[in-house]
């Protein structure tokens, strides 16, 4: 298998999603509502489609529990990375995730750490990331007394920025904000507060989880550090945003030829968030346009891009 294996997405309508989805990618969506593109999904709440080559009509969870050799034989009962494109045409619940072992424990599924790399954001944008807390309990008691400004953290973000979210962290995205997510493979979602928004189809304020948010924060609130690196392949530009116990993510700004090689044995996601460029491998080339998603199997050792386009990678980390 020296081929890449592209990926016809999964579209997920949410109550504060629109038609960013649409309007940036040409994607064909549900609705006027729609939030999530799941790209690069083996989860069984949406798993993708393999749309070429020996495997088409395939899942990915099913290429992963039959094809273990295309992801370098790596161990592990489910697929572990999920790539999304959020459009936030609302602001999202403030939540927090929940480590492997939590998660495992009460969800029967991964923890989740995530990252956003910012495709779209308005002028004035912000996220909620972190809180102000100083212990566990009064995080607890600024949640029950509703002292939401007093408690939660806001960062401006702008086109272009990159945000890890490791298990623990407070966060949500903000209203008119585009991300790629690169994630733990996870739908495990503890929301600590919904700006008291109402449930269109139950009629009911939507649920909370607020016991399952205090027991997972991480308290106090501190920084991540990211291991931060840019190098140039050819004339391919390369930012190593952060290499992680999960999952690294790299964005290439592809501005002619770069020649790859596959030096780790491990596989590589591609998103293609801008222009467009060929892809090449034993001699086939493959057109790469905005808003394709691929894998390229660790069987591939060799590749080149180029062209003009803007591709946000990732590749598992070392505990995933």
């Amino acid at each position: 298998m020296k081929e890449p294996i592209f990926l016809k997405p999964v579209f997920h309508e949410k109550i504060w999603g629109g038609t960013g989805l649409r309007d940036e990618f040409g994607y064909d969506i549900p609705s006027d509502h729609t939030g999530e593109c799941w790209a690069i999904s083996a989860h069984p709440h949406g798993p993708a489609e393999v749309i070429n080559g020996p495997y088409k009509g395939m899942k990915l969870n099913e290429l992963w529990d039959q094809h273990r050799e295309l992801f370098g034989n790596a161990e592990g009962n489910v697929f572990p990375l999920l790539t999304k494109i959020l459009d936030a045409n609302q602001d999202l619940s403030v939540q927090v995730h929940p480590d492997n072992e939590y998660a495992e424990e009460h969800e029967h599924e991964l923890g989740k750490t995530e990252s956003w790399y910012v495709i779209k954001a308005k002028p004035g944008a912000m996220l909620y990331y972190g809180h102000n807390a100083k212990t566990r309990d009064e995080f607890a008691d600024m949640i029950h007394n509703k002292q939401w400004k007093k408690l939660l953290r806001k960062m401006p973000v702008k086109p272009g920025d990159f945000v890890y979210v490791p298990h623990g962290m407070v966060h949500a995205v903000g209203a008119g904000i585009m991300v790629l997510e690169t994630q733990q493979s996870s739908d495990t979602t503890y929301r600590m507060y919904d700006f008291d928004r109402v449930d269109q189809k139950t009629g009911h304020l939507r649920e909370l989880h607020i016991q399952q948010s205090i027991d997972t924060v991480e308290v106090p609130f501190k920084m991540p550090v990211l291991n931060h690196k840019e190098w140039d392949v050819g004339d391919v530009h390369v930012t190593q945003f952060v290499m992680a116990e999960y999952f690294g993510v790299f964005k290439l700004d592809v501005n002619g030829l770069g020649n790859f090689e596959n030096t780790d044995g491990k596989y590589r996601l591609l998103s293609v968030i801008d222009g467009q460029c060929t892809l090449e491998i034993d001699q086939q080339k493959y057109e790469l346009q905005k808003g394709q998603h691929l894998i390229l199997p660790s069987t591939v050792n060799k590749w080149s891009l180029d062209g003009d386009a803007t591709i946000i990678a990732s590749k598992p980390g070392d505990e995933a």
